[in-house]
């Protein structure tokens, strides 16, 4: 369950807990949390077992960790061995892990058509030129010579 907390990490947590509780109350503290994980753990059994009963006998063999998605696929899709193996979606195939992972990653077709528009992009070197600069900025006597002039309005 805290395969990923290290030694610092619980000494952290140790050294809170002291200064945050005190020393006298941290053991009425640490009774009141283990009382409280084991209600939940109780709890959680009771409703599991009132499930499985529910169910009926041909659901005796559920378990609940089946129903987390990577479980799911490791046992119905690779046959358990999570490795692919002989078994798979489908019969004979034999698609591992690793090859439903590669196939549903477009790196490689992204990386493919890429190039192929880098190569078909890029003019022959005796046709490359310089690149020309343009101006972008208003001449400011141009505007004037442009435009209409209104001279009035006609409103009817």
């Amino acid at each position: 369950m805290f395969s990923d907390v290290g030694p610092l990490e619980l000494a952290t947590l140790a050294v809170l807990a002291i200064l945050l509780f005190g020393p006298d109350r941290l053991p009425e503290f640490i009774q009141n949390t283990a009382a409280l994980i084991r209600k939940f753990r109780e709890f959680s059994d009771n409703a599991k077992q009132e499930i499985r009963s529910e169910l009926g006998p041909e659901f005796a063999d559920f378990e609940f960790e089946d129903l987390h998605p990577k479980t799911f696929v490791r046992k119905h899709v690779l046959d358990g061995d999570g490795e692919g193996g002989s078994g798979g979606l489908v019969p004979g195939l034999g698609l591992g892990l690793d090859e439903i992972r590669n196939s549903l990653d477009p790196t490689q077709e992204l990386t493919e058509a890429v190039d192929a528009l880098r190569s078909a992009g890029d003019p022959p070197p005796e046709r490359a030129a310089a690149p020309t600069r343009v101006n972008l900025t208003k001449e400011s006597g141009t505007e004037a010579t442009t435009r209409a002039t209104i001279d009035h309005f006609d409103v009817t």
